[in-house]
């Protein structure tokens, strides 16, 4: 019996096992493919991304010799500035992703996740103890958990009959990796033209991602395409094909934006493209998804461990689905600011210098780099449910940054005025949480006396605006060692 099955090897899949085995959970990945899909697919991985990958001592391994884009964009209007926040990764990496499932495999590996390929799941029955899988060739095994990143397409939503409700594609997109002999002397992905959309970006030295857009014409997403029907498609709509010569596969989508109404069904949960879909502008849909994992995967650990109330496993779909609902909202912006016509040209000539006032370019990057999510937890400091920023603090062994302090997924409570009482309150959690004194090496934490951390990050509680330290420590990490409370399990 596995403690959690996860059913989808992509990005989100195999992060959401890294996160669980860090935890010290048993967890097994199923796949139907037999193989790993070779597709570069999802290109641009943002800034909060990037941070929970730190958080967990892995950054590195994605950054090294990767370009890095200091921008990005709202429908290609003016560049977004990420230096305007404070965070060590004030870029977007241009990985394809296929390289990312590359790199999570090879962590996923090396902390002994298990990969079932050609594993199709084609029934789910839970009961109050755990839940039974059953596969194509009739094998079955039994887990205490299953989470469905499955995809759009999900076997695991169908199965669960978790409606999907949205809105039906307008459009139809087409990507492909290519070289070209003639590139333009400033490649931009996506150039705006009477016919709809095409563009170029160089993510590798000699490779570019070529995409076009046909707005009011809606293909079937199953029909074939090549690449000489891409590379006709752009020749029309931008009037050139720079010598375009094809390098990958091509793909076709459009912009249906559905998002499943429920995140978790006892013990069954969704996430990434299985729990929303949309159109891919301003490249979020696998950061979404990848963060869906790390606000996952320590509440789960915690229901394996037993220490898990109802509440916590309950606030994935609280705190993920109007994230979720948000980037549907932004993505539909978007392509509705994409499209051909004088109204729209007018709308964006009114918009595009309104994106030079530092306040609110800062405040459109923070939408589509997902630095500005801040969860809805109750607490009087303005820390309290936004992400931790990645302070350089001072130790008694030395100095470190805060989110290596985040390494080992567990909490972390941050003493900052030598607070000898605060390791006494936390005593009943130190086999949750890691009480560390510390003095912030500069002034970002100015007037912050102590912060309890989450293993995603994200601030569960701060002092001295905020009271009842005990009580925020058992409704993250559960009851205290020792205490008669007992903790609900779904």
């Amino acid at each position: 019996m596995a403690d959690v099955v996860i059913v989808g090897s992509g990005p989100v899949g195999l992060l959401l096992a890294c996160e669980l085995r860090v935890a010290g959970v048993d967890v097994l990945v199923l796949d139907r493919l037999t193989e790993r899909a070779p597709y570069s697919k999802a290109l641009g991985m943002h800034a909060r991304t990037l941070e929970v990958l730190d958080q967990r001592g892995i950054a590195e391994r994605f950054v090294e010799g990767r370009r890095r884009a200091p921008t990005t964009h709202f429908a290609g209007l003016r560049p977004l500035e990420l230096s305007a926040f404070d965070t060590r990764h004030p870029y977007m990496l241009l990985i394809p992703q296929a390289e990312t499932e590359r790199l999570l495999e090879e962590r996923a590996t090396e902390l002994g996740v298990q990969i079932g390929f050609g594993a199709e799941v084609v029934d789910l029955a839970q009961d109050s103890d755990g839940v039974d899988v059953t596969l194509s060739d009739g094998a079955s095994l039994r887990a205490g958990y299953v989470v469905g990143c499955d995809g759009s397409r999900s076997t695991v939503r169908r199965l669960l009959g978790v409606d999907f409700p949205g809105t039906p594609a307008t459009l139809t997109a087409m990507i492909a990796d290519v070289t070209l002999d003639d590139p333009p002397a400033q490649p931009r992905l996506l150039a705006r033209f009477p016919g709809g959309q095409a563009g170029v970006l160089e993510f590798e030295p000699g490779r570019y991602r070529a995409m076009t857009i046909e707005f009011d014409a809606v293909a079937d997403r199953d029909a074939p395409v090549t690449f000489d029907v891409f590379r006709d498609t752009f020749r029309r709509i931008s009037g050139a094909d720079h010598g375009m010569r094809a390098a990958g596969e091509v793909s076709r989508f459009g912009d249906a934006a559905r998002q499943a109404d429920q995140y978790r069904v006892g013990r069954i949960f969704l996430a990434g493209d299985a729990a929303h879909i949309h159109n891919p502008s301003g490249g979020q849909g696998l950061n979404l998804g990848m963060q869906d994992a790390v606000n996952l995967g320590w509440k789960l650990a915690a229901a394996v461990r037993g220490q898990a109330s109802e509440e916590l496993l309950d606030s994935y779909h609280a705190e993920r689905h109007p994230v979720g609902a948000a980037v549907l909202a932004n993505t539909h912006a978007q392509v509705a600011l994409s499209r051909p016509g004088h109204g729209v040209d007018a709308l964006r000539d009114l918009l595009t210098p309104l994106l030079n006032i530092p306040e609110v370019n800062r405040a459109f990057t923070g939408i589509v780099s997902a630095l500005d999510v801040h969860y809805p937890i109750a607490g009087g400091h303005p820390l309290t449910g936004a992400r931790m920023p990645d302070v350089s603090l001072k130790t008694s062994d030395g100095d470190v940054r805060m989110y290596q302090l985040l390494h080992r997924a567990r909490g972390v409570l941050l003493d900052l005025t030598e607070d000898a009482s605060l390791r006494t309150r936390a005593a009943g959690w130190a086999d949750r949480v890691d009480v560390v004194p510390a003095r912030p090496a500069g002034t970002d934490l100015d007037g912050v006396h102590s912060v309890l951390v989450r293993p995603d990050g994200h601030v569960a509680w701060a002092s001295p605006t905020d009271s009842a330290l005990p009580d925020a420590l058992s409704r993250w990490f559960g009851p205290a060692v020792g205490s008669d409370q007992t903790a609900g399990r779904s």
